[in-house]
């Protein structure tokens, strides 16, 4: 089993997916995650998908989870890198995250979290 690390940048946290994600790597991911949040008590959460191909359906529901699941926990989460394959499963399995903000790098990311949050760099 692969493992995606999770790196803590001051109340954030920062995750860049470089491996190819299995159904078993992703709910590992999504449990580190949410103990992560849990442990740390961060605020935000920046998800980089810039090595993510191609997902499938249960790799998408696993994601829409993992959002839901940590704004439930208290912690905004950007995505960034999204890849136009994924942005299209994304849609055409109905996973809908419009109030998900998202940028095109993790810098970006980290600048609209901040903002999200209501802080300045």
């Amino acid at each position: 089993m692969k493992k995606i690390p999770i790196l803590k940048l001051h109340q954030y946290l920062l995750v860049s997916i470089q491996v190819e994600i299995d159904d078993q790597t992703a709910m590992q991911f999504q449990e580190d995650l949410l103990q992560k949040i849990h442990s740390t008590g961060a605020s935000g959460i920046v998800i980089d998908l810039t090595s993510v191909e191609m997902i499938d359906s249960f790799i998408a529901k696993v994601l829409g989870d993992v959002v839901t699941m940590s704004d439930l926990m208290g912690a905004k989460v950007v995505l960034t890198g999204i890849q136009p394959a994924v942005a299209m499963t994304l849609i055409d399995l109905g996973i809908h995250m419009q109030d998900v903000p998202t940028s095109l790098d993790i810098e970006q990311g980290l600048v609209k979290l901040h903002q999200e949050l209501g802080g300045n760099l």
